[in-house]
């Protein structure tokens, strides 16, 4: 049994010409409340506990992506980032070999079959509140 598990998607990230348009255009249009970021949904997991998901459009030219170069990359909220990236390491996935920290989150990467960078992000939901 796995220590680490996915458990929802954390965001959908994609590259476009003219970001500020893009999130213009989404606010417009389909009411989305835009930051610099793009837009974060708030939800509520099934045990109540709050929690995001995070919409945002990369310039064309980001190498954040990489290496990739597909013109999107998925995030995905996980539970023992630490753990699972072992254990991923050990069922030989492509592991980008750092762990990121941030007062809302570790994040880390991997490679899937495809080519796709994914980002691993171990929320820390509470930090929003």
């Amino acid at each position: 049994m796995k220590k680490g598990k996915v458990t929802g998607i954390g965001g959908v990230f994609f590259k476009t010409e003219n970001p500020k348009e893009t999130k213009d255009w989404y606010k417009k249009h389909l009411s989305f409340n835009t930051d610099d970021w793009g837009c974060t949904f708030w939800w509520k997991d099934k045990d109540g506990n709050k929690a995001s998901t995070q919409w945002s459009p990369f310039d064309k030219k980001t190498d954040y992506f990489s290496p990739s170069k597909k013109d999107f990359m998925f995030n995905y909220r996980v539970e023992n980032l630490v753990e699972l990236l072992e254990e991923l390491k050990q069922d030989g996935v492509t592991v980008i070999d750092k762990v990121e920290e941030y007062d809302y989150g570790k994040f880390g990467w991997i490679i899937d079959l495809d080519g796709n960078k994914i980002e691993l992000w171990e929320p820390i939901d509470e930090a929003f509140l």
